[in-house]
């Protein structure tokens, strides 16, 4: 069970899109090379319009990875789904293209899950929609496991004012 402490349990990461792990690897995300995402932060949608950089810092080469990016708000939408190398420079293999965080009414949470592939090629197809994807019964259904890196932030609509 996750520490109330925990920021993705206090964010409902951890009960809602993933179950209780213990991190085993370190992964960092930026949007436009300088803002990091930490647990809980806000950032506003135009600041996270591009594609994030992720580094995956593990120790092992011939460590692979399969990274979902997900909106759980009230249905998870996945936004991206990639497969990763550790400790590389190079892109992933995009399963599912990134879709820029695009809220429209209140606060949404936008979460990064981690796993490692037990073989280089762990994902073999796309989920059927983005709609109403289950990150759990994707893992089982491809082998991953539990989650070894997570992070999540907050966005909410911008106003007109707000973007200028």
């Amino acid at each position: 069970m996750a520490r109330l402490s925990d920021p993705l349990a206090v964010g409902r990461v951890i009960g809602e899109v993933i179950d209780s792990f213990h991190p085993s690897v370190r992964m960092m995300v930026t949007y436009n090379s300088s803002k990091l995402v930490c647990n809980g932060h806000e950032f506003y949608p135009s600041a996270v319009v591009s594609e994030p950089r992720v580094a995956v810092q593990c120790g092992d080469m011939r460590s692979f990875f399969t990274l979902g990016f997900l909106s759980p708000l009230c249905r998870v939408d996945i936004s991206c789904l990639q497969s990763l190398p550790c400790d590389s420079r190079e892109a992933g293999k995009e399963v599912v293209g990134h879709e820029s965080p695009r809220p429209s009414i209140g606060i949404h949470r936008f979460v990064f899950v981690l796993f490692q592939q037990k073989r280089r090629h762990s994902v073999v197809a796309p989920p059927p929609s983005r709609d109403r994807f289950s990150t759990r019964r994707f893992a089982q259904e491809n082998d991953l496991g539990l989650p070894v890196a997570a992070v999540y932030f907050n966005a909410q609509r911008e106003t007109a004012a707000r973007r200028l």
